[in-house]
């Protein structure tokens, strides 16, 4: 059994977002999917959401100040 990155305690939650979220995501910030901070398809943390070119992973990160910071990241090839 080897060992799983996703469940590191440095590693934050990370969950792929529908169609319906990246759509309301984008049009809540009048973006595109390219203006948004890219994260590989190969990153370890998410190889296990079977994610393709495009998709949109929201990142949770646990903050001292905020609580919780929410991220975006779209998935590119590689």
């Amino acid at each position: 059994m080897g060992f799983k990155v996703t469940e590191h305690m440095l590693v934050p939650e990370q969950r792929k977002l529908s169609k319906e979220e990246k759509a309301v995501l984008l049009a809540k910030y009048c973006i595109t999917d390219k203006e948004l901070p890219k994260v590989l398809k190969s990153d370890p943390a998410i190889r296990p959401m079977n994610v393709e070119a495009g998709d949109v992973i929201k990142i949770i990160r646990k903050s001292m100040t905020a609580g919780k910071a929410v991220y975006y990241r779209v998935v590119i090839r590689g």
